[in-house]
Formats: structure tokens, sequence, C-alpha cells
């Protein structure tokens, strides 16, 4: 839960309106990085689970409930076709992880790039958070100084606009902690990018060292989470896999709920799935 206090902010164009803030959509009751995740179908965490096909582009399979025995009721139907499926992509949430290795022991569960790298700029943020709140919060001028750093902090460079990138190597003498967390989530990044696949097990266990040894609590314990889940992290790199045609189709997902105003139930949506997301043909009457 998170509570915030938002300025009224009034436009002699458009009336009054609450502050915007850069964690969530205007009127929305859950963060962006929630949303980005989760299909909901109606309030109180009512999700859904959908199976894609990667080289079909559509989805295969979709149901209420968001754990381990959701998925498991699709390998379930699926019977001994499952023995096909050579890898499936995943984030690291929900328990999927656990259906797939008592289901498919000889596919290869592979961690999405993306949520990764989120975890990593989650761990920048929390070192943020933690030298701001060190240096007086913005009571102090080095305290506002640290606030103004999150976007460029959590922005790739070839992606940062002239002043980010003028805070971010500000930071290399202004903070060195800031800045040594800057540097780990953006070696970690690079290690998708590398030419030769077959170098990314041993760019990944330096950058953990590294990780290990920085005195940042939140990347010691980020470095604990990826040694965890090492395997399917460096399945995804080697096998070029990622969560990118899910997304997309999360998102055509959330326009069609969206759309209704919510459901009562899951059976209506999983429906107008089916209808505009499987590649259904029906043959309309004349």
């Amino acid at each position: 839960m998170i509570e915030c206090s938002l300025r009224r902010l009034r436009c002699g164009d458009c009336g009054v309106h609450l502050e915007a803030v850069p964690w969530a959509r205007a009127g929305a009751r859950h963060t962006r990085d929630f949303e980005e995740d989760e299909i909901p179908h109606r309030r109180h965490h009512r999700h859904l689970t959908t199976v894609v096909d990667h080289r079909a582009g559509m989805i295969v399979w979709c149901s209420a409930g968001r754990n381990a025995k959701t998925l498991q009721r699709f390998f379930d139907q699926l019977g001994q076709r499952k023995s096909s499926i050579e890898a499936v992509s995943i984030d690291m949430s929900g328990g999927h992880e656990q259906a797939i290795t008592d289901s498919l022991p000889d596919a290869e569960a592979c961690f999405d790039p993306l949520h990764v790298v989120r975890l990593a700029q989650r761990a920048v943020d929390e070192v943020r958070r933690d030298e701001w709140s060190a240096h007086e919060r913005s009571r102090a001028e080095t305290g506002k100084w640290i606030k103004a750093t999150r976007r460029s902090l959590l922005r790739a460079p070839e992606k940062q606009t002239v002043e980010q990138r003028a805070l971010s190597a500000e930071a290399q003498h202004a903070n060195r902690a800031l800045h040594r967390a800057f540097l780990l989530e953006e070696q970690l990044r690079l290690i998708y990018q590398l030419e030769g696949r077959t170098a990314a097990p041993e760019h990944l266990d330096a950058r953990l060292d590294w990780a290990s040894r920085s005195k940042l609590d939140p990347f010691i314990e980020l470095a604990r989470t990826i040694r965890a889940h090492r395997h399917g992290i460096l399945a995804a790199i080697r096998l070029g896999a990622t969560n990118g045609c899910l997304e997309g189709l999360d998102s055509r997902i959330r326009l069609i709920s969206h759309r209704s105003f919510g459901f009562h139930s899951a059976a209506p949506l999983i429906a107008l799935i089916h209808l505009c997301c499987t590649g259904i043909a029906i043959d309309l009457p004349r």
C-alpha cells in the first residue's frame, strides 16, 4: 500500500487537477510496475494467466489465477503434446517456475531480461533513497540534488538527455555510492548486449561478485536473487528469449478490459481474448 499526499493544481483552461506522479497513471489504483506485469479482470487482485506461442505471436490459453496451480492446468490439458515445448519465457513472480519444473523437466525456464533489469533499477532506486534519507532528504541542498538524480540513474545511457548525462557524470564526484549503483545496474544491462553469447556466464559472474563486494545492501540482495535464478537468466540470453510478445498482447488485453469497464467474472474477458488475440477466424452470416 502506498500513501502519498498530492497537491491540487489549478489551471485556467482545464480546471483543478491532482498532481501527477511518475509511478502511477492518472486515476489508477495500482503502480505502473504492477499494472505492466498483471492483467486484472476486476478489483481485489483478480488476475489472469495467459500463455503465448512466440512463433505464432498469439495467445493459446488463458485462465483465471496467477500461481503454479493455474499454469499446471494448462500443462494437464496439453497431455503428451507438452513434450514438444523446449523453452518457456517467464518473469520471476507467480510461482510459474515450479509448474514448469514439475511438468516440463526437459524444457528450459527463461527469465525475461526486462524483469531482471527492473530488479537492478529497483536496487539503484533503493540506494538513492537511502542516500537521500542520509542527507536530510529535501531539507538540504545535497538531498534535493540526490532526489533530482532519479530519472538519470534509472535511464539507459543511450536514452538519456544531455542534462541527465551531466547528472550521472556529476554523481561520480558528488556521491560515490550512487555512482557505484549506477555502474552496477549498467553493467548488468550490458550483459544482454554482448556480441558473443557464450561469454555471458563469465561476465554475469564477474558482475555478481562486484555487486556482492559493493557494500550496498540492495545490490548484495540483488546478487543473491540473480544467483538463485542464474540458469534461467543465462538460458534467456543463449536462446534470445524474452516476454516481448506477451507484453504486447497484455497491452491489448488491458485495452479490451478498460474499454468494457471491467467484468464481474473472468469468463467474459477470456471469451473476448479468444476472439481478439488467438487468431480465430469466424465466418460472419451474409
